[in-house]
């Protein structure tokens, strides 16, 4: 449990006893009375310091916390040693309850606090939500402002030191959060992300000049008649706390210039073309990819949805909205990539619209649903249809392939000028659910959850048949069924007999069905690729490749088995994919490219997650081929620090061979990114990414 804990809020178990030391010190300290000048300035202290703070602090706080004495003057009282512990593991369980509230804060509302962030951090941000200033040493104050805005209303906030998210992909400790307020819960939900990191002088550098450089940031980023609130009030501190006050170290920030180029795209919104196949708001949108221009973005992606193009009748193709928007693009001088998207849209989170696949689809899976990858309990999943079917002519005489053929030929041929003159720069070719190569055993629609480990997809009668097949020309008809012991999607590998340590996995029945499960991915992969390199000969081609990073540190790696990926421990389970890839000259679209472990130990310890191991595990299978890799973000991203992990996942330092991405694709165009802070942020990644 310890350990676990030890995870959660990431400090060492040493530190935790001094600090639990000081603590039932303090306790001691209160109980006898004594509770002198030297303490209250030393909490004071404690609060504005952050989880990076030199030894040289440390060693200075002990030596305030030594100095301090009973009203008596004597010596402290000693507490049994059993007592000690006692309010240790106290003081451990108050820290875990408190890392997950911020972590929720974080994740959910999108605070800015620091990954050691405590009790004091939340109330400090909470407070400035409301329109109160926090100074560094506590004291709190309606700001000048307050009585003219109602509860509620636009707020602007200067974020202290006790709220700044320190850790070592921040680029500077001296952050200003902007927190803009919310009229409306509507408005909230609308706009998630609290704050955007700025560079700002520290507001621990209570100099003349920086007392006048720390301003509180209007509604239209103006300043306003309160600008030099907070500067002037930091003279009601005495000089002893301001003395005490340590300085925010300045942590070094990579340098990108002169670094390779690498375009960066800006995913559309999902719904940009309506089920009619026409463009929604072509003026808003056009106002919108303006202003992308003017951040020198490279171009737009946008998904082609077979649902929309072939709604009715085989081979009946409607490009008339896409070809507006591809009008459009020109015009602003901008590049295209396009998704061949043959999966229906929404059920899974972040989808905001509904697109289904084409109704003469579904006609045929209401007379017929093994077209439907299957689970073991007979649920059907609609996104997209089974790899049995791939050679089955199922689809009013043709099979699957030849439909995803037929309509990559008439994208080509309509949008042929576009490919000439280089304005479509790469095809993504969907070949799975949300367009990623990849099985869809974590379905949210079936009640899966993250971390999961998902389900098998192969029950379906054209997937069993092949199964049979393979189990028969081996020799043991009797392997030609899926595990019976694989679990539940929510299911957790320990519990599980298939997925556990030493598990029926590593068996020879198990080695046996995973090579075979897995064959099935690669080989529909390959046979939709081969057609594609047809359609769109001359143009780069990609995949997308979805980061299932939960479950990575144990031997089974049971949420990407579950998903086609055979990587267990003793495999690699991306070397297949990527010499496939290697035969079609296609590129790989990795989507996890942004997660860190941070915030997957405070959010899921029990996972035992690794996105960063993942990460470089792909990447590394794709550059020993030889393949190019592009990348976009899985999660919504906003601030630098986020934006940073991305920047060092692009451009590996020192890389001998100088690799790097392809290109980058921004998920996705929303009201957020277009906030005048927020993209602030993003056009100066996008010239960190341009090597500016």
């Amino acid at each position: 449990m310890a350990t676990d804990i030890q995870k959660l809020i990431g400090t060492s178990e040493e530190d935790d006893d001094e600090e639990m030391d000081m603590d039932v010190k303090e306790e001691d300290n209160e109980e006898n009375g004594g509770k002198n000048t030297v303490a209250q300035i030393m909490a004071g202290v404690s609060g504005g310091t952050t989880s990076n703070s030199s030894d040289n602090q440390f060693q200075h706080q002990q030596q305030f916390q030594e100095q301090v004495t009973t009203p008596s003057g004597g010596a402290r009282r000693s507490r049994p040693l059993e007592e000690k512990e006692r309010t240790k593991l106290r003081e451990r369980h108050r820290r875990a309850i408190t890392a997950r509230i911020l972590a929720g804060l974080r994740r959910h509302g999108n605070y800015n606090l620091r990954v050691r962030a405590d009790i004091n951090d939340v109330i400090a941000a909470l407070a400035r939500e409301a329109g109160w200033d926090v100074l560094p040493d506590g004291t709190t104050f309606p700001s000048r402002s307050q009585g003219s805005r109602p509860v509620g209303g636009t707020s602007a906030a200067v974020t202290s030191s006790s709220s700044h998210l320190v850790s070592q992909q921040t680029p500077s400790a001296s952050l200003r959060g902007v927190s803009p307020g919310y009229q409306t819960s509507v408005e909230y939900n609308t706009c998630r992300m609290r704050g955007v990191f700025m560079p700002n002088p520290s507001p621990y550098n209570l100099s003349a000049n920086t007392q006048s450089q720390i301003p509180a940031v209007g509604e239209g980023g103006e300043q306003t008649e309160s600008d030099l609130h907070i500067g002037g009030s930091m003279d009601t501190i005495n000089d002893k706390q301001i003395a005490d006050i340590p300085p925010i170290p300045k942590l070094p920030e990579r340098d990108f210039a002169a670094t390779p180029f690498i375009p960066v795209y800006v995913m559309l919104p999902l719904g940009v073309i309506n089920m009619k196949c026409e463009l929604g708001d072509p003026d808003g949108l056009l106002k919108q990819l303006k202003v992308l221009k003017s951040a020198n973005v490279d171009g737009i992606m946008v998904d082609c949805w077979w649902g929309i193009v072939e709604a009715h009748t085989p081979q009946e193709y409607n490009w008339n909205g896409y070809s507006r928007l591809f009008q459009m693009v020109r015009e602003l001088k901008l590049k295209l990539q396009v998704v061949m998207s043959f999966h229906e849209c929404g059920g899974n989170v972040g989808d905001d619209v509904c697109i289904p696949l084409p109704h003469w689809v579904a006609e045929i899976g209401r007379s017929n649903p093994d077209i439907f990858f299957t689970d073991r309990e007979g649920r059907r999943n609609s996104e997209c249809l089974s790899w049995g079917i791939d050679k089955e002519r199922v689809l009013r005489g043709r099979t699957a392939v030849e439909v995803y053929f037929d309509y990559m030929r008439s994208f080509r041929a309509e949008f042929d000028e576009f490919f000439a003159d280089g304005i479509i720069s790469m095809v993504e070719v969907g070949l799975g659910p949300c367009g990623e190569l990849r099985y869809p055993s974590f379905p949210v629609k079936h009640g899966w959850r993250y971390p999961g480990i998902g389900e098998f997809q192969c029950y379906d009668q054209y997937l069993l048949k092949s199964l049979k097949k393979t189990a028969e020309a081996r020799g043991h008809p009797f392997w030609a069924r899926g595990p019976d012991n694989a679990g539940f999607y929510n299911s957790q590998p320990p519990e599980t007999g298939f997925f556990c340590e030493g598990g029926d996995y590593d068996g020879y029945y198990g080695r046996f069905f995973l090579n075979w499960y897995t064959r099935i991915l690669v080989d529909h992969g390959d046979r939709v690729l081969s057609l594609a390199k047809l359609a769109f000969e001359g143009t780069q081609i990609a995949v997308k490749l979805s980061g299932i990073h939960w479950w990575y540190k144990t031997a089974s790696h049971a949420a990407e088995l579950t998903a086609g990926f055979y990587n267990p421990c003793n495999r690699d389970g991306y070397a297949a994919i990527a010499a496939m890839l290697k035969r079609h000259k296609a590129a790989l679209n990795f989507s996890c490219s942004e997660l860190w472990m941070v915030d997957q130990q405070v959010d899921f310890s029990e996972a035992l997650a690794d996105p960063e191991g993942l990460v470089w595990q792909v990447l590394n299978a794709a550059w020993e081929v030889g393949i190019p890799i592009a990348s976009e973000n899985a999660l919504p991203c906003y601030d630098r620090v986020t934006y940073n992990k991305i920047l060092d996942n692009a451009k590996p330092l020192n890389d001998p061979d100088g690799r790097h991405f392809l290109s980058f694709t921004h998920h996705r165009l929303s009201p957020l990114l277009m906030d005048r802070q927020t993209f602030m942020e993003f056009e100066r990644f996008v010239k960190r990414m341009h090597g500016s």
